[in-house]
């Protein structure tokens, strides 16, 4: 009794910590009384309407059946792969109480969980799921007993909170490993899986609040959420980082539920690792979160917002500058199609999201509309906070822009989702979660996007180490065969030239004595050019490689070609091997009716290495080229073209680049032709205007 007294006795050094003078009564968290008012509205609204009745027939089902909590926490979702094809494995039939089939997506291979061994604890990955539904559920019962009165909801999560309450200090703690250490979980197998899964857990218990007796607060205080948020998650300690904002969510909200001061404080202000912190050193100017990887971008924002929807609950006012220009950096840097590219330890991320519902109703900024154009308005987050009606969403088109802090050079030429749109990849490496690409790029056109980037596969899967995170997957310089060490980059130049967009960035020190600056011109949507210039103090050999998708038609004739077991190269297949001294030009196909030609400028001895590379798995192949030189200093001046035509490509070299580093290109295409002067010593691209090429009667 005296914790429970003592606890709620806080609610005034609580509500100072928070800036206000006294906690508002419960609700407080995902929603106040106003809140709550206003989703009853919502409800009664298209296209809520019918979400609402979906969620509620959905709920009603589950009112009668037993709870049954999983015997233990749950194991790393990233271990749910096949070990041969590093492939994500896809949940079969139930074969016995909490086992399941795991079957392979790529040869069908069903395969059976083992407790005993982590990588191999497929069942475990599926009762993590069963946790997350069971939270989902607490919330959802908050949430129908808030709109509807219905007291069935109030008991059915009551009966699931004091479940938990009277089994959670029996699960063990665990890390991925199945380590009993602080940076694991009970009920997940980290402080991550244990935040996330206690943030909606402690936002449906103080939607229920009022309706629970005082004895079943003090255990669900006792028992659950501060062995959960005092015991298990705050002691872990990560400093900035986007696992550290769902802790300090998971921790704050308990705060505000409980009257927690001490945990409050934490939470948003401790100096190293609270809120305060994440959005003043996490937060890159340009309102990219500093870890380079758009997945993990939006799982940042995906933790925190719970924490600022409870403080502004509380009368406490969070949503600050950072955390406007982390909604505005998507938008501003996706692809034509809304779509983000596939950097560092992410996949592809679609922008269209009902986090850009709650970031309108916060901050009123039309950029946000973009985001939700094209949206039905059905994700959870705009039934809770959608506005009724949005303004026209914003069309102008996007020029090509540059984000320096975040390190993107962004090149577009067209309208809509068919436009084409080249990203240059130079700025930090992005921690943890960073890959050693310096000066990688992506391509996009047409609604396709023609270069891609691997971006990442469960961190369990062999691949992510082998091939994700190799400098050899992406399309920019290996030395030596070696992964590019880790580096921050710099944008010399960025701008127009008669009509062409252009971008040179250096890649900082990816290795010791190497000086690697590329250039990017973007002539016309279906031409761009690239100057790439190295200069080192010794020999090296240089690989410059280069993803598309599709598949081969034209791969310049060579002999079969044998290639290193590690960095990547291991996983190469059908490689060939051609030495030349001309241009040349390859063609893949991108679709039965499109080309695209990738060609190479002549001058320098250059063997050129035709393979293919991983896709989705290491059964799915796209093609790939290395243009390969050993030497000390070079460039490589090549280009791709979009509309099946090839370019004819010249460089004109400076015979003393210390007197004159300016190489010259010339290149035609159809009916136009260029001439480019690239000085990366004054930082200086010149573009002549197109000509028009005669045409024989």
């Amino acid at each position: 009794m005296k914790t429970f007294l003592t606890m709620f006795g806080l609610c005034a050094l609580a509500a100072s910590a928070a800036g206000a003078d006294a906690l508002p009564p419960h609700p407080r968290l995902l929603f106040d009384a106003a809140g709550i008012a206003q989703l009853k509205q919502r409800v009664q609204q298209e296209p809520w309407t019918a979400q609402w009745q979906s969620l509620r027939k959905s709920f009603d089902k589950t009112l009668d059946t037993p709870i049954e909590l999983p015997p233990r926490g749950g194991n790393w979702s990233h271990w749910y792969v096949c070990p041969t094809h590093g492939a994500r494995l896809k949940e079969g039939q139930q074969l016995g109480p909490w086992q399941w089939e795991h079957i392979c997506p790529v040869n069908k291979e069903v395969l059976r969980g083992e407790a005993t061994k982590p990588d191999r604890d497929f069942d475990g990955v599926s009762i993590n799921r069963t946790h997350s539904s069971y939270a989902a559920a607490v919330r959802n019962a908050g949430l129908l007993f808030q709109v509807t009165g219905d007291v069935r909801y109030a008991r059915r999560g009551r009966d699931i909170l004091l479940a938990y309450a009277g089994r959670y200090l029996a699960y063990p703690l665990h890390t991925t490993r199945g380590q009993a250490k602080i940076g694991g979980g009970r009920v997940g197998p980290q402080t991550l899986d244990e935040a996330a899964w206690l943030i909606p857990v402690a936002q449906g218990a103080d939607l229920l609040w009022d309706t629970l007796s005082a004895a079943d607060r003090r255990t669900l205080a006792d028992q659950l959420f501060l062995p959960a948020a005092r015991d298990v998650i705050l002691p872990h300690k990560l400093g900035v980082h986007n696992i550290q904002c769902w802790k300090n969510s998971a921790v704050g909200i308990t705060g505000y539920l409980l009257g927690d001061a001490a945990l409050i404080r934490a939470a948003i202000d401790d100096p190293d690792r609270g809120y305060r912190t994440q959005m003043a050193k996490g937060v890159q100017p340009d309102g990219v979160w500093y870890e380079g990887a758009w997945g993990y971008h939006f799982f940042t924002l995906g933790a925190v917002w719970p924490l600022t929807e409870a403080a502004r609950n509380c009368r406490f006012n969070l949503y600050g500058e950072p955390l406007k220009k982390m909604f505005e950096a998507p938008v501003n840097l996706a692809m034509p199609n809304l779509v983000l590219p596939a950097f560092n330890d992410s996949g592809e991320v679609n922008i269209r999201s009902g986090m850009f519902e709650l970031a309108y109703a916060r901050y009123r900024n039309p950029l946000y509309l973009t985001a939700l154009a094209d949206s039905q308005r059905r994700d959870e987050l705009a039934l809770w906070f959608g506005l009724p009606q949005l303004p026209a969403a914003l069309t102008n088109a996007l020029p090509s822009r540059n984000a320096p802090a975040s390190g993107y050079a962004i090149l577009q030429r067209g309208a809509g989702e068919q436009a084409t749109w080249l990203c240059l990849k130079y700025g930090p490496h992005g921690g943890g979660h960073g890959h050693p690409d310096k000066n990688n790029f992506v391509l996009y056109a047409r609604g396709k996007v023609i270069c891609p980037d691997p971006g990442t596969r469960p961190y369990g899967s062999p691949l992510h180490a082998q091939w994700d995170k190799v400098t050899l997957a992406h399309n920019t310089l290996v030395i030596d065969g070696a992964n590019q060490a880790e580096a921050t980059g710099q944008c010399l130049a960025f701008g127009n030239d008669h009509g062409c967009d252009f971008a040179m960035t250096e890649a900082g020190p990816i290795a010791k004595g190497v000086r690697f600056v590329r250039t990017a011109v973007l002539l016309n949507e279906n031409l761009i050019v690239f100057a790439d210039q190295l200069a080192a103090d010794k020999p090296h050999t240089f690989d410059l490689a280069t993803h598309c998708n599709g598949a081969w038609q034209t791969p310049p004739p060579g002999a079969a070609f044998s290639l290193p077991a590690q960095n990547g190269y291991q996983h190469l297949k059908s490689a060939t091997l051609c030495r030349t001294n001309a241009a040349l030009a390859q063609t893949f196909s991108l679709a039965p009716d499109w080309r695209g030609v990738v060609a190479l400028a002549g001058g320098e001895p250059t063997e050129v290495i035709t393979a293919t590379g991983v896709g989705k798995s290491t059964a799915d192949r796209i093609p790939m080229t290395i243009f390969r030189r050993t030497t000390a200093q070079t460039t490589f001046v090549w280009a791709i073209a979009l509309d099946g035509t090839m370019p004819a490509l010249q460089a004109v070299l400076p015979q003393n680049p210390r007197l004159d580093p300016t190489v010259g290109i010339r290149i035609s295409s159809g009916t136009s032709s260029w001439q480019l002067a690239i000085n990366t010593t004054k930082a200086t691209v010149r573009v002549t205007p197109p000509a028009v090429i005669p045409q024989k009667k």
